[in-house]
């Protein structure tokens, strides 16, 4: 399955999602790509520390996934299938493609080359070695997400309970809907996951059964908020191998399954 986390509202925890659940699915035996699509690169410095860091005095890690849309500007250069820009993570059965800063250097290049669909091709390919395939995103619709969402089956769309995130909610499904009737109606928004969710405030509550009044697809559990999710940023360690029994690390397990386990038929 490959799923794209999405959200044009920055602070969201789409990388934390992405990778976590990721991680999750490994840790249960399943073979597991992420493909960082965002020039800021979190979801790599998530997994892997140090080593996919980059600024002025470290170059970014290579080959990484900047390098397989800049090669697609070139007639010069024979291009290399997406399997070659797969790096090892630290955990059993996670695999990385990581991001870089020339992603936001080459994107005007890319659209206006009609280059939309050159990442659909190669994950469909890639799709034959993995079981699931996890797709972080720039909180932008911009090229690299619209190429996610055609590249996808499903969407799960992060949600952090405040005011501005509802309003933004509306605009980001809207735009999933027009991409599904334009380009991929393979695609099906899989769900919206509560974050940074504190149940004894009012609001967040509110916001949410709001959303589920209006049909929305809310998914359950919430995810809480905690300090947590920092210390498992700071190792480099996903919940599920820095802090297994944590309510929070649970939480996400139930989410993972939700997500993995097909309904009952009828």
């Amino acid at each position: 399955m490959r799923r794209v986390v999405f959200n044009q509202k920055g602070g969201v925890g789409k990388s934390s999602i992405t990778v976590n659940l990721a991680a999750i699915s490994a840790a249960r035996g399943r073979r597991t790509l992420i493909l960082d699509l965002d020039p800021q690169g979190n979801a790599s410095q998530y997994l892997l520390g140090e080593a996919a860091e980059f600024g002025r005095d470290k170059a970014e890690l290579s080959p990484n996934i900047g390098q397989f849309f800049a090669q697609s500007l070139s007639f010069k250069v024979r291009e290399r299938p997406l399997s070659e820009f797969v790096h090892p993570t630290p955990f059993d059965g996670l695999f990385l493609i990581p991001s870089n800063p020339e992603l936001r250097e080459i994107e005007h290049l890319l659209e206006s080359k009609h280059k939309i669909y050159k990442l659909s091709a190669a994950l469909a390919e890639l799709s034959e070695q993995y079981d699931e395939i996890f797709i972080d995103t720039p909180p932008a619709f911009n090229f690299y997400t619209l190429s996610a969402l055609i590249a996808s089956q499903r969407c799960l769309i992060p949600f952090d309970c405040d005011a501005f995130s509802r309003r933004a909610l509306y605009t980001l499904m809207e735009n999933v809907e027009e991409t599904i009737k334009d380009h991929n109606p393979a695609l099906a928004i899989e769900g919206i996951i509560i974050n940074q969710f504190l149940p004894r405030a009012t609001l967040p509550g509110k916001l949410v059964q709001d959303l589920k009044d209006q049909g929305l697809p809310v998914l359950d559990p919430p995810l809480s908020s905690s300090v947590i999710m920092r210390e498992s940023h700071q190792r480099c360690l996903p919940l599920i191998h820095c802090a297994p029994r944590h309510r929070l690390t649970q939480e996400l397990v139930s989410l993972f399954d939700r997500l993995t386990t097909p309904d009952p038929a009828p």
